[in-house]
């Protein structure tokens, strides 16, 4: 029988995860029951980053695994993906918010090399940001959801989807959800296109990190740290967080 080898950067998101179940980098670990790292597959092309834990995360020790969840779980299947196959699903801060507040500056930056080192082992092809904090976060931007969301922005080297989180979706809203659908079909298409199935990802991927998906301007006022995040990557002159 020939053994199955386990993925490098699987062994080593491994080892980074014991590292985050000890943290005590900032004040949410006073009152976590668990550090939410993540889960998925480790070498997904897909790598889905949400805000924070909430109360039945924080329970199980899991990302998005109470209604948000679910919904998120039920639109990853209508593009025929799912957390346990081909996506790896983390947060920007690894531990809840009390009363499930807005995480703050300094435990975003106490949280942030892990989820460096997150995305930089899973190496995913396509990043779909739910909601503001991780949207702005990774794009360097202070352009909410509802102006960023419906692009597929280049960065480093892969791409990023902004979308709503599910929550709002939950709270009632129906455009919103089809606003998410449109957007995990931005997903749909680059993947695709990347893995030479479409061409409809030539339309999602644009030029400059403004670019629309479907070649409209950028959301004004995006105000992105660098005019090619790209560039400025490969010229050292950028972190990836």
């Amino acid at each position: 029988m020939t053994a199955v080898s386990t993925p490098p950067g699987a062994t080593r998101l491994g080892v980074v995860a014991t590292e985050a179940a000890a943290c005590t980098r900032c004040r949410l670990s006073e009152g976590r029951t668990n550090v939410v790292f993540g889960m998925g597959n480790a070498t997904a092309d897909l790598m889905i980053v949400g805000e924070g834990p909430g109360k039945r995360e924080d329970e199980l020790g899991l990302p998005f695994v109470g209604r948000s969840g679910k919904l998120l779980d039920e639109l990853l299947a209508e593009i025929n993906l799912s957390r346990e196959a081909n996506v790896y699903i983390a947060n920007v801060v690894k531990c809840r918010p009390p009363g499930n507040r807005d995480p703050r500056e300094d435990e975003i930056e106490s949280c942030k090399p892990y989820l460096r080192e997150q995305l930089t082992l899973v190496d995913p092809k396509v990043v779909l940001t739910l909601g503001n904090f991780a949207s702005k976060l990774l794009l360097r931007t202070t352009t909410g959801i509802t102006r960023l969301r419906g692009h597929a922005y280049p960065w480093w080297n892969r791409h990023l989807v902004p979308t709503f989180h599910p929550a709002a979706a939950l709270r009632g809203r129906a455009q919103v959800l089809e606003d998410m659908r449109y957007d995990l079909g931005l997903v749909r298409a680059i993947l695709a296109g990347e893995s030479g199935e479409s061409g409809e990802a030539g339309e999602a991927q644009g030029d400059g990190p403004g670019e629309a998906a479907k070649g409209e301007a950028a959301p004004e006022g995006s105000e992105l740290v660098e005019a090619d995040i790209d560039a400025a990557a490969r010229q050292g002159q950028l972190d990836l967080l």
